[in-house]
């Protein structure tokens, strides 16, 4: 005898949900991890010493004077030019140092703020930061932080010697830079 299988109905398929491929959970290159933190603050003259001062008073460590190295002459940039400062930050430094920058804003973001492999955000004053004080000689002043999250194996576009292809699937989109910040910081979006 053989047996009939139930057709489901129109009703019951349209009830259905459909079904969403989900990354291989278990594999270990699947993994994203935050690769550093980049704070940066743009520019000139009295002011470029100041944001110095005020990145290695936040961060600690010695902070990188960044020079222009394209000419546009609207603005007056030429080659060489001191345009900015920036500090990297790396593993435990930079996951301590995102937890009170994110206390500054409160824990929240916008979803808009994120895109694929990081996320920016900007702080107008300092003095929001918790355990900082206003410093006379730096005054009022902001900088801009970067998160760049990564995969395991992204140092195969990096290499100078055999060095390969970053497939999409190895970036990290903006959907899992969300679900990180949620479990681990207890971020919000908007």
């Amino acid at each position: 005898m053989k047996q009939q299988l139930a057709q489901p109905s129109a009703a019951a398929k349209a009830k259905a949900p459909a079904k969403v491929k989900v990354k291989n959970a278990n594999n270990p290159m699947q993994e994203i991890f935050i690769e550093k933190v980049v704070l940066s603050a743009g520019a000139v003259g009295d002011d470029l010493v100041k944001s110095k001062k005020l990145l290695e008073l936040v961060s600690a460590h010695k902070a990188q004077i960044v020079q222009s190295k394209k000419r546009i002459p609207d603005f007056g940039v030429r080659p060489g030019l001191e345009v900015g400062t920036r500090v990297t930050l790396r593993n435990k430094e930079a996951i301590e140092l995102l937890k009170r920058l994110l206390g500054a804003i409160d824990n929240k973001l916008k979803k808009k703020q994120i895109t694929d492999n990081h996320f920016s955000f900007g702080l107008e004053e300092y003095i929001e930061i918790p355990g900082l004080e206003y410093q006379r000689d730096i005054g009022i002043r902001g900088f801009n932080v970067t998160i760049v999250f990564s995969r395991p194996g992204s140092r195969v576009r990096l290499k100078k010697i055999k060095s390969g292809r970053f497939p999409k699937r190895q970036q990290v989109a903006k959907e899992e830079i969300i679900k990180y910040m949620e479990a681990m910081f207890k971020t919000s979006f908007s």
